[in-house]
Order: C-alpha cells, then sequence, then structure tokens
C-alpha cells in the first residue's frame, strides 16, 4: 500500500518529468500538492520549469497554488512569467497569484519577461494587475531591464509598447538617476529610444 508520502514524493517526480496521467491518478489519490523536494520546489514548479502545460493544469485545478516559494524564492508565478511560459500563466491568472511575492533580485513576474522579450507573457502579465513600475533590487524597473539587458531588437520593441501603453513611467531613472532613453540612446537603440519619447520620456 502506498503512504500519502510517497503519493506525494511521486508527484514530485511525475510533475517534473511531465507525466500528465501519472499526476492526475496521484492527484485523484490524494497526494498532498503542496509538498517541496529539497530544493523548496513544488510539482508546481517543476511543472513550470518544464513547461509541462497539461500537468500544470490538473495541479491547478486540483488547488496547487502558484505562491509556494522554493529556497531560491521562485513561485510557480515568478518563475512562469520569467520563463515566458503563456499557457500556463493563462491557467495561472485565475487563481489570482500573489503580485507582491519578489523573486531573489526583488522583481516581479514582469522584470524577467520583460527582460527576456517574453511577447505573449508579457501581454498577459499586464491583465494581471502588477505593478509595471516596480523597482527590483538593482534599482531597475522592466522598462529599464528592456533597455539595459535588451537588444533593442524587434520583440525588445514590442514588449517596451506594451508596458509604455501600461502606463509604465517613460522617465523612471537607475539608481545613478540615467533615465531610460539615456539608456537607450547610450546602447544605439534608436527604435526603443523613439517609443520611450514619443511616451514622454527625457
Amino acid at each position: 500500500m502506498t503512504s500519502a508520502a510517497d503519493s506525494s514524493s511521486s508527484l514530485i517526480d511525475a510533475a517534473a518529468a511531465g507525466r500528465a496521467a501519472e499526476v492526475t491518478r496521484l492527484v485523484a489519490a490524494g497526494a498532498a500538492l503542496e509538498t517541496q523536494d529539497s530544493q523548496g520546489r513544488s510539482a508546481l514548479l517543476l511543472a513550470v520549469a518544464g513547461n509541462h502545460v497539461a500537468v500544470a493544469r490538473t495541479l491547478l485545478d486540483a488547488g496547487a497554488s502558484p505562491n509556494t516559494q522554493a529556497a531560491n524564492r521562485d513561485t510557480p508565478w515568478l518563475l512562469a512569467g520569467a520563463s515566458g511560459r503563456a499557457e500556463i500563466i493563462t491557467a495561472m491568472l485565475p487563481r489570482k497569484p500573489d503580485l507582491t511575492i519578489r523573486n531573489r533580485y526583488g522583481g516581479n513576474a514582469l522584470i524577467p519577461a520583460c527582460e527576456r522579450a517574453h511577447v505573449e507573457a508579457v501581454k498577459l502579465l499586464l491583465t494581471s494587475g502588477i505593478d509595471v513600475d516596480h523597482v527590483n533590487d538593482l534599482g531597475w524597473t522592466c522598462l529599464l531591464e528592456i533597455v539595459i539587458l535588451g537588444d533593442g531588437g524587434p520583440r525588445h520593441q514590442q514588449v517596451a509598447k506594451l508596458v509604455l501603453d501600461a502606463g509604465a513611467s517613460p522617465g523612471l531613472a537607475d539608481k545613478d538617476g540615467v533615465t531610460p532613453l539615456a539608456h537607450a540612446r547610450q546602447r544605439g537603440q534608436s527604435a526603443v529610444a523613439a517609443l520611450i519619447e514619443q511616451a514622454g520620456g527625457r
């Protein structure tokens, strides 16, 4: 006879491997959804990491939390944003993820999604009520990360326009007082600079 502890451990393994049928069976058998592995990772977090959409949906439908934080401070919601998991973000939105939980850089889900130009994920994150002007521990907003860590190409232009249209402050400077527009000009990102100027950036 399989114990509850064994079922919960098996759930973590099955979720990490993307074994959807096994996850469904274990959930139905009462496996503890919020069991965490040695690194504090829940089954849902592991499903997000592997982009196992069906597994994530099964876990969310069963009541798994998008807010369970691992040792490295990732949550399923934060990792979904950073990894651009648009389908999983869509499934998470009705569960009202906690938008106040921060990652190890003091950021929200939007900042790394913008940095990596995950266009579809950014569109979804912006529907959640997330703070478009949140400043992380580096002193950077999502707009600053688009410019400082982006390449100025078409996808970074798209996410810059998305966050500016969503109300991101075009003039919110970094810790040294350098604005997004100044950073864009310094990096030769003329298209992004034009978008910031059009939004009132200086």
